[in-house]
């Protein structure tokens, strides 16, 4: 049901509370902090709301910067769930006491590596750390066993990274949490001396593509989006896969959670139940945005490195630690 309608119907209050699908004086009956893609909540809302006939509000922003606004706004925040790219951001919430456990039906559908152990959210979709190589500068074979060697000095110069974007982040978190604050810090000083800092990921796409840095680090879709829509951004360029559970093989998840202050906790879970269900993540699956989903049930676009050839290190997502990563890349003038 539109929000137009259930405005019109909530300036009759005789007759509000018989319109299922709105608010009390025109109030939403769920309101979502969404710092998933826009465009990819934009597109899978609508299909929950024709479903339930609820009405839903996205309020849109940046894995952390919503993180920090829960925090701050605590029991009086007006959000029923929070949705994320990626995990540290869930982290953050679920230190600070703020998530109701997902309901069984939510975690069901999903494999047990994809739900922290505090079980307080569930992952949604999934990432995996690539990286990008312009095929006129490099071969695969050029490429480096682990994402630690893109900090040695034999790449000053030719590896481009967006580092004050959540994804680089995230994937900071994965190497701290497998290798240890000190080998991270080791890390971070030599990306700073050596590699090229970028806007965000589609500019290191970009550069890439252009010869201007050999390598990049990003995420699997940007690449996969670009060849699906166009290829200008990417036909001068080829993804690496690291393997071996080295920390460039993390596969970044996006998290739901319902907030304990939530008002709506029935529609909350039931928002969250969608997103893990078959249809919800069929709906993502075959959306423009190309990440994994992690039900298994739902399937991709075969195009796309298959999910069950990804090698990932081991690291519960519960473990990732925005803050300490903040403080590190700070530390190594990074931030």
């Amino acid at each position: 049901m539109s929000k137009r309608v259930c405005l019109l119907g909530a300036s009759l209050l005789l007759a509000a509370p018989l319109l299922g699908g709105c608010g009390l004086l025109g109030e939403p009956d769920l309101v979502i902090y969404n710092a998933q893609h826009e465009e990819l909540m934009t597109e899978i809302v609508p299909l929950f709301e024709e479903e339930t006939g609820l009405d839903v509000e996205l309020r849109n922003g940046k894995d952390l910067e919503l993180a920090n606004q829960l925090v701050a706004e605590g029991a009086d925040s007006p959000a029923d769930v929070f949705l994320t790219e990626n995990s540290p951001a869930m982290t953050i919430v679920d230190n600070a006491g703020l998530f109701a456990p997902v309901s069984e039906e939510a975690i069901a559908p999903i494999p047990d590596e994809y739900v922290p152990s505090s079980g307080s959210w569930t992952g949604i979709l999934a990432r995996s750390t690539v990286a990008m190589y312009n095929t006129e500068a490099l071969t695969e074979a050029d490429l480096p066993e682990s994402i630690l060697d893109f900090a040695e000095p034999e790449w000053e110069g030719r590896v481009g990274f967006s580092p004050t974007g959540a994804d680089f982040q995230a994937i900071v978190s994965a190497v701290l949490a497998a290798e240890g604050e000190e080998a991270t810090a080791e890390w971070l000083a030599g990306l700073k001396t050596n590699g090229v800092i970028l806007d965000n990921n589609l500019v290191v796409m970009q550069s890439v593509n252009a010869g201007d840095v050999d390598a990049g680090i990003a995420y699997h879709y940007y690449w996969y989006r670009d060849q699906k829509e166009s290829g200008e951004n990417s036909d001068s360029t080829a993804l690496h896969f690291f393997g071996d559970q080295d920390p460039g093989a993390f596969v970044s998840i996006s998290g739901a959670g319902v907030l304990a202050s939530s008002e709506h906790q029935e529609n909350a879970q039931r928002f969250v139940e969608f997103l893990t269900s078959t249809e919800g993540q069929q709906a993502m699956a075959d959306s423009y945005a190309l990440e994994y989903p992690l039900n298994p049930e739902a399937t991709l676009d075969p195009e796309v490195k298959p999910f069950d050839e990804l090698e990932p290190p081991e690291i519960d997502p519960f473990t990732l630690n925005g803050p300490q990563v903040t403080e590190l890349m700070t530390e190594a003038g990074l931030l």
